[in-house]
Formats: structure tokens, C-alpha cells, sequence
């Protein structure tokens, strides 16, 4: 079996991942903050772990502005509904996840005023276009690091230096990036960074975060038991508590908290660098098959380890099943969530096959899949 999927999770886990979550439940996997006896009190320490290992890794600073989630998605849902208001105008790109699109079509009906600036075939986006859009109304600007589809990296210091020129908060979508890319959230100019666990951070599904910077006040999705203030019949106004209503998944962070050590204990630039290796050399062995077309930037350094092709007229999703059934390499077809993006790719009615790469796939691996394109297209 060859796995090339991991844009949609990472697998498989590092052996420390897998050993801390069955740790957790065996051993200690009490409920966090909700009772002062020692197994409740271990579970706490995990979640205070996961934060300081987050902020130490966006270099965010205080651990409590670090809100944990059950995933990325939830994470943009608390910050664009928890931040804008009727009367907001918000800029995003046309390269985003229906994670970033889907709550901002909802927040039109309630008043708040969008624009989707367009990006190029590539899914390159130019900061002057973002500029122009930019009016009295204008509270927010929204993008993705880098695309879910064709890995496309967008500029987001620059993106991020423009939210600071005209005085406007700055909503990054790393779901693709944490834990693959160093982002620095203060040299950056980011006010809310989203992020999944399961991805390139290495964690379980189940996990995931918000960053949100000092000062930046939202309104919380949902309200319950925070095991703070228990006597007040209102959400605690503290942090990070006023975003965590409910019992987290402490097996799932405790696996998170595993996933960073191991990135940390390798490098996050030697894992890039191996996975763009891979990209470059995928890439490389496919780009003069005829029928094959790859989209996006085609290079490496440029994008996210995900490559995004289609062979001929014959369908994604048939591409796909074929390499799943004849070959056993798994990879995901169709428009990845993301409608806007393949609009701008041009490749709405067929979608595309992706290929995404993960620090455990090999260049052998990489040599099986080129095989296999290659016999596929031999036949369209």
C-alpha cells in the first residue's frame, strides 16, 4: 500500500504519536480542569503541554491565547463568526477552503460584506489586487498558506505587512503548512492563525487550534462547563477558557503533543526539505508524459508537497480509482472542498487527482506512482 494523501491526514503517525495516545487512555485519561485528583490534574498537564509546545512553535508567546479545537474548520468558524460584524467588510482569495468560504456566505446573510479576490491560473494571488479592495469597511483580511489543491503558497507576509499598513486584523488558514513551514505570528502580522492537528503536525484527528493575538476580542461559538467560575450562569471571560466549553480530547493532544516533539526532535526545515525533494521528483517524472497535465506552480519550492494532475479527459475520480484498485496508491480526486480554487484552475467540471506527499513516503514509492501514470496514460 502507498499513501499519497496527506494533505487530507498524515499517515502514518510517528511510533511516539500512536504510544502517547494509548498511554493516555490506558494510564491517566481523566477530565482535564474538571476535578483536583491526580489523574484529572495529569490530563490538565497535557493540555497546558499542547499550548506551550503551539505557542513556542508560532512563537505566539502566551500559552492561553492558544484555543484548542476539534479541527481547523472549527477554528475558522470561531474566528470569522466570533470576529465580524454586520456592516464588516472581509477580503479573501479564490484559492480557499469551503472551511474559509462556506461561514463567509453565511455571514453575508447576517450583514457582513465579502470579496473574493481573484488569483491566477496558478493560484497565485498579486497584493496590489488585495489592495484595491481594501475601503472604510474593511475590518479583515482572510487567506489560506497554501492551497489544499495545487499546494500553491501565497505571500502571506506580505499579505500580512499590507493588514498592518492600513490597519486591518489578519486570518491565516495554515491547515496545510502547521508544522511543515516556520510561521512566526508577530513577524508575520497575523492576528488569528487556524490550524488542524492531524496534518503536518503529525496529531490525530480530533485536534486542532486557534491562535488569537492579545487584545482581539471575539464572541465565543458556543457557552457550557469550562471547570473555571462554576458558580456564574455566564461564559468565563477568561482565556482560553471563554472558547473551550466541553470536555477536550485529551487522548488526541496528548498525540499532538507527541506529533511536535517529533517534528521538533527532526527539524521542521529537514522534514520540508524531504518532502519537497519528493514533490521536485515527482514532478519531474511525469512532466513530459504527454497526456499528463500537472497544475499549479510546478516547482517545488513554491508549493505545499501536493501536486494535483489530471491524464486526458478521463475522470478524476476514475484516475483515482484505478491507481486504488490496480496499484494500491491511495490519493484523492474530485475538487478537494474547495470549488473556488478549482475555478481558478480552470478544472471545475473534471476536478483533479492529487497527490500529496508526507515525511514517511519514499522516493520508491514516488517511482511506483510515476509507473503507474505512466501505464494509465499509455492507455488514454
Amino acid at each position: 500500500m502507498i499513501y499519497f494523501d496527506n494533505a487530507a491526514t498524515t499517515f502514518p503517525k510517528p511510533e511516539t504519536v500512536y504510544r502517547a495516545m494509548d498511554n493516555c487512555q490506558r494510564t491517566f485519561c481523566a477530565n482535564p480542569g474538571r476535578g483536583g485528583h491526580k489523574l484529572s490534574l495529569q490530563s490538565g498537564r497535557v493540555i497546558l503541554e499542547a499550548r506551550e509546545l503551539l505557542a513556542d512553535l508560532f512563537n505566539s508567546g502566551s500559552p492561553e491565547r492558544i484555543i484548542l479545537t476539534y479541527n481547523a474548520t472549527e477554528a475558522l468558524n470561531l474566528a470569522l463568526k466570533g470576529f465580524l460584524k454586520r456592516g464588516n467588510h472581509v477580503i479573501t482569495t479564490s484559492m480557499e477552503h469551503n472551511s474559509v468560504v462556506r461561514p463567509l456566505k453565511t455571514l453575508e446573510k447576517r450583514g457582513v460584506d465579502t470579496t473574493i479576490v481573484q488569483c491566477n491560473e496558478y493560484g497565485e494571488i498579486d497584493i496590489s489586487d488585495i489592495e484595491k479592495e481594501i475601503k472604510k469597511e474593511t475590518v479583515l483580511i482572510v487567506s489560506t498558506h497554501a492551497s489544499n489543491v495545487v499546494g500553491t503558497i501565497l505571500p502571506i507576509i506580505d499579505i500580512g505587512n499590507l493588514a498592518k499598513k492600513y490597519g486591518l486584523d489578519f486570518l491565516v488558514d495554515a491547515s496545510q503548512t502547521a508544522g511543515l513551514y516556520e510561521i512566526d505570528v508577530n513577524k508575520m502580522n497575523i492576528s488569528m492563525l487556524a490550524f488542524t492537528g492531524h496534518k503536518s503536525l503529525m496529531g490525530s484527528q480530533g485536534t486542532g487550534g486557534l491562535y488569537i493575538k492579545k487584545g482581539l476580542e471575539l464572541e465565543p461559538l458556543m457557552e457550557g462547563g469550562t471547570g473555571s467560575k462554576s458558580e456564574s450562569l455566564y461564559q468565563p471571560d477568561i482565556m482560553p477558557d471563554r472558547f473551550e466549553s466541553g470536555t477536550r480530547n485529551t487522548p488526541g493532544i496528548a498525540g499532538l503533543c507527541a506529533g511536535i516533539g517529533f517534528i521538533n526532535s527532526k527539524g521542521i526545515n529537514n522534514i520540508r526539505e524531504h518532502e519537497q525533494n519528493l514533490t521536485k521528483y515527482f514532478m519531474d517524472g511525469i512532466r513530459d508524459m504527454g497526456s499528463v497535465r500537472i497544475y499549479g506552480t510546478k516547482s517545488a519550492g513554491r508549493q505545499a508537497p501536493v501536486v494535483s494532475i489530471n491524464i486526458g479527459d478521463v475522470g478524476s475520480s476514475e484516475v483515482s480509482y484505478v491507481l486504488d484498485q490496480e496499484f494500491d496508491i491511495m490519493t484523492r480526486p474530485g475538487l478537494h472542498c474547495a470549488p473556488l480554487a478549482h475555478k481558478t484552475l480552470g478544472t471545475m467540471d473534471q476536478g483533479t487527482v492529487r497527490f500529496s506527499f508526507g515525511y514517511f513516503n519514499t522516493k520508491e514509492q514516488i517511482d511506483e506512482a510515476i509507473t503507474a501514470i505512466e501505464k494509465i496514460a499509455g492507455g488514454v
